[in-house]
């Protein structure tokens, strides 16, 4: 926790606002997408998809949360504790929508399903996408392809097991994907190994978005290495998400931006 706090006064010490943004490309990113503040009908959706889990009083077994991921304390968990803690924040659920929206991406992937609260709003930002994501724990996975099944989200995939099985599954470095969510585990030997292992899908336009960078000394050095990757051109830091972009056209900068 001390760790955390010192890095968020690091980051609120170097943030900026649009004003200070000089890539014609981000900018409009901020402006049209990440300080949108009108109000959408989906959002009420949003909103009503969370309260399902939150009423929920099941108890499930997690028999897999992958190593470095943020474990929990017992095998067993509520359903309703689970969606407090561990889900994605409802504002983050928002802007994860208005980046859908704003990219319209038309295939995407994202590793660490959970109950589904991130992977609602990719599929209600953009509905023409198909989405492919991917869980450890069975029971989990279970939970959320009933709520994507109530809510008619019937654009995403659910695939169950060890992401290293489900990547040799999909044959992954054939495919080619224009947004990917990283939020499957917060080690930094993982989020490095899966950042190599799909470099090879990724397209000029294509958005990868890592989850938790600042949650630990060792995800701060991942993302300080992923920031330098040649083929990185443009980050943005907004203290919980790291943004990578991969366009050929951009010189290399980065930002870190007050969301």
């Amino acid at each position: 926790m001390l760790f955390q706090i010192k890095s968020y006064i690091k980051f609120l010490w170097h943030s900026k606002n649009e004003h200070a943004v000089h890539s014609p490309f981000v900018f409009l990113l901020l402006t049209k997408c990440f300080y949108d503040k009108k109000n959408k009908a989906d959002y009420a959706v949003l909103k009503q998809f969370r309260q399902k889990f939150l009423d929920n009083t099941t108890v499930i077994e997690i028999t897999d949360f992958g190593a470095g991921s943020k474990v929990f304390p017992s095998n067993q968990r509520l359903i309703s504790q689970m969606a407090k803690t561990s889900g994605i924040h409802p504002k983050r659920a928002q802007l994860l929508y208005r980046i859908a929206t704003y990219f319209q991406p038309k295939n995407v992937l994202e590793l660490g399903t959970s109950l589904g609260l991130a992977t609602s709003a990719l599929s209600l930002g953009f509905p023409k996408a198909r989405i492919t994501t991917l869980e450890g724990c069975p029971q989990t996975a279970a939970q959320a392809q009933q709520q994507f099944q109530k809510f008619g989200l019937t654009n995403i995939e659910t695939v169950v097991g060890e992401f290293e099985t489900s990547f040799k599954n999909l044959a992954i470095e054939k495919q080619k994907y224009d947004l990917i969510y990283f939020d499957g585990n917060h080690a930094k030997k993982a989020t490095l190994d899966y950042f190599e292992r799909l470099l090879p899908t990724i397209t000029n336009d294509t958005v990868w978005i890592f989850d938790d960078i600042h949650w630990s000394a060792e995800m701060e050095e991942a993302w300080n290495i992923i920031k330098n990757h040649p083929k990185v051109k443009v980050t943005i830091d907004t203290y919980q998400w790291g943004l990578v972009f991969f366009r050929y056209e951009q010189p290399k900068q980065h930002f870190v931006i007050r969301v």
